[in-house]
């Protein structure tokens, strides 16, 4: 069974910081569970307040969690909540066990799921997640100034970028660019508003307004709404000049032949405030014999999401007391 580690954490703010590393689709840091302390490997995804690991028994487990599965009763600090503990209730568990643990299950939008035992542990750092009230942000707030901040390297990099809390995650780069966090519900995730997307002289304008796009780090492709993405899609066919060809996966709708000597605009996602320069980087990437664009419609919903590939070399800062988020082009590999 699939059981969430929802915690509490003593730290040390000036020494908050850890590695993170990409995979094919993420970006994964190191934390250690319990006492005595087990490491594991988690994903760094401000888009979901969950912070969980696989626990025994564990009947449909998956092989990333880069550690063998954590054993509570080996741990002399884990406690599950029970099922009238008042953290149950606030988290809204799903059913009651025999045992009067408080059972949680959640579905992603991918429709990956975990469900688990509500419970509680120590921490020994690196990790980060959504902006919920049980996200680990949330959780540490007060210790770590309400901040921090994340460098991801490109997918190819052999080094490994960083993610900072508290004060030394404060970007102090002169070109460093801000922009305004939109509260809305669910609480979960973190809202920015998008007015346009430009390349070139020519905009494409969003039909939607305030807090309309999600800022998610945990999301490898950015997913524009429709009507948006159909005008963005024609912008860069223009500006690139030539002859796309279909993806055979279906993954993505903008493909060129990895040998068509393509020339990739700068994109320009503008934000209120705060104009974010895309480049080659962030926009395309190749995939087998093809060079795709990473930025794709959302079919099914009519939101945007700002995923992980476009927050490639930039220093990506949350103040959550200001309610803002803040964008310093960087050379990840070198922080």
């Amino acid at each position: 069974m699939e059981r969430f580690k929802h915690f509490q954490s003593l730290i040390n703010q000036k020494a908050v910081q850890s590695i993170v590393f990409p995979t094919e689709n993420s970006y994964l840091t190191k934390l250690s569970f319990g006492t005595p302390p087990v490491e594991y490997f988690a994903i760094v995804d401000t888009g979901s307040d969950l912070t969980w690991i696989q626990c025994v028994p564990c009947t449909k487990c998956y092989n990333s969690q880069g550690s063998s599965l954590f054993d509570p009763q080996a741990s002399s600090t884990y406690k599950a909540f029970s099922c009238d503990s008042q953290t149950c209730r606030a988290f809204g568990g799903e059913q009651c066990l025999k045992t009067n643990d408080c059972q949680y299950h959640v579905t992603y939008g991918d429709m990956s799921s975990t469900i688990g035992i509500l419970s509680s542990d120590t921490l020994s750092f690196d990790s980060i997640n959504g902006g919920g009230p049980f996200s680990l942000v949330s959780q540490i707030g007060p210790q770590i100034d309400h901040r921090f901040s994340y460098c991801f390297v490109p997918r190819f990099a052999k080094s490994s970028g960083k993610l900072i809390f508290g004060q030394e995650s404060i970007i102090s780069h002169p070109k460093a660019i801000s922009t305004p966090l939109v509260s809305k519900y669910p609480q979960t995730f973190y809202y920015l508003t998008l007015n346009g997307v430009s390349i070139g002289d020519k905009t494409a304008h969003p039909s939607s307004t305030q807090g309309n796009v999600l800022i998610d780090s945990g999301v490898t492709l950015t997913i524009l709404e429709p009507d948006l993405y159909s005008s963005v899609d024609a912008m860069v066919k223009e500006a690139i000049g030539k002859e796309p060809v279909q993806d055979p996966s279906g993954a993505f709708n903008l493909c060129y032949g990895a040998d068509t000597n393509i020339n990739v605009p700068e994109m320009v996602f503008h934000f209120s405030g705060a104009d974010v320069r895309l480049q080659p980087v962030n926009t395309f990437m190749v995939n087998g014999d093809l060079v795709c664009m990473v930025i794709v419609p959302n079919s099914v919903n009519p939101f945007s999401v700002f995923g992980n590939y476009a927050q490639i070399n930039f220093q990506v800062e949350y103040d959550l007391q200001k309610r803002v988020v803040s964008f310093a082009p960087t050379d990840c590999t070198q922080i």
